[in-house]
């Protein structure tokens, strides 16, 4: 398994006075898309047997940009440009981390990853539990998700629910500049293939950056905001709504929690029960379509092992159950937003019709 990652030690010759050394670093402004692009340099750095491999990740620099310069840095070998062959460069990946190394591959969208779902539904999730725990696929796909850019049905897919639903993969979602700087690294540690979903609304967005954390634990929410009158529990590019919609619910007098996931599998059902126990009220806010949605997976656990804290009804808001329109007027009015957040928190209060 990979070392863990780690900043680089100070030179010897550091000449700063003891006092400016024993000054905690003040945190560090970066955009979500650079965060992950120092993951993928310090685990390349790290690790000889990690490489990256898809789309346009090489002499293009990423269809995100998030690969910008690799290539340069450390040459084709480690930073591979391949085919418009989903299934076959996902299946050489396989091979590769069951051969001892770590690739990460890139999938363009999430959408094209259903031309390469035999893959990593019957071959990469399987492999472990059909060798009895003799083979291991270490492999990390790396997938852009989500909708709101105006690219129409085919590109604006949310379908980290449905990987949720196959045992064998761990599913990741990156939503804060630390988790998209850290993440990588915990999932490289992981003997089973771990996908990691990035919203591509998220690529643009900068905030601060914890100084010197170079790891992150992929199994366990984290409370973004305290609360006590409701738990908000959402994850990915739904959390920047979710904080918006707790801004302006705290102007009006409403103090909401906000759960991020993190991990949609494993779920952390104790975090999510924690919350809902201290609150009594629960909206869970996914972008994913609301029939067999990952929603209805944690509202079920709720009402399973947390029916009688509550005071109120679990709610939800999802993604209207049509193909995303390319209109943008359309398009917002199909996804979660803050508006609908807030009228759908004031509605399970009991202070407004839900939205």
């Amino acid at each position: 398994m990979p070392n863990p990652v780690h900043e680089p030690p100070r030179a010897m010759n550091d000449a700063r006075p003891p006092a400016a050394a024993a000054t905690a670093p003040s945190p560090m402004r970066q955009s979500y898309r650079d965060a992950l692009r120092e993951a993928l340099r310090a685990a390349l750095h790290a690790d000889p047997r990690v490489f990256l491999m898809g789309e346009d990740v090489g002499r293009y620099g990423g269809s995100y940009a998030v690969s910008k310069g690799l290539l340069e840095e450390f040459g084709p070998e480690r930073i591979r440009d391949t085919p418009l062959a989903e299934s076959a460069f996902v299946g050489a990946g396989i091979g590769a981390a069951i051969g001892g190394l770590r690739p990460i591959v890139e999938i363009m969208t999430v959408n094209f990853s259903l031309l390469a779902l035999d893959q990593i539904m019957n071959n990469a999730a399987t492999y472990s539990h059909m060798s009895g725990g003799q083979i291991h696929v270490p492999l990390v796909i790396r997938l852009a998700t989500g909708a709101g850019r105006q690219l129409g049905a085919q590109h604006s897919h949310s379908l980290e629910g449905w990987y949720a639903h196959i045992p064998g993969l761990r599913i990741a979602v990156p939503a804060t500049i630390d988790d998209a700087r850290c993440m990588l690294a915990a999932a490289l540690a992981s003997p089973d293939p771990v996908l990691l979903f990035e919203h591509a609304a998220l690529y643009n967005l900068e905030g601060e950056r914890t100084p010197g954390l170079t790891a992150v634990d992929i199994d366990h929410a984290a409370v973004r905001r305290p609360g006590r009158d409701l738990s908000l529990i959402t994850y990915g590019g739904s959390l920047p709504k979710c904080l918006a919609a707790a801004e302006r619910l705290a102007e009006q007098g409403v103090d909401v929690e906000v759960i991020d996931l993190r991990s949609l599998r494993p779920l952390d059902d104790a975090a999510i029960m924690d919350s809902v126990r201290r609150t009594r009220r629960a909206l869970v806010v996914d972008e994913g379509w609301r029939s067999g949605s990952l929603a209805a997976e944690i509202t079920t656990r709720i009402v399973e092992q947390a029916f009688y804290d509550l005071d109120a009804p679990v709610a939800r808001v999802c993604t209207a159950e049509v193909p995303i329109p390319y209109a943008k007027h359309l398009e917002d009015a199909a996804l979660p937003s803050p508006e609908r957040i807030v009228a759908a928190v004031r509605g399970v209060l009991g202070r407004g019709e839900a939205g």
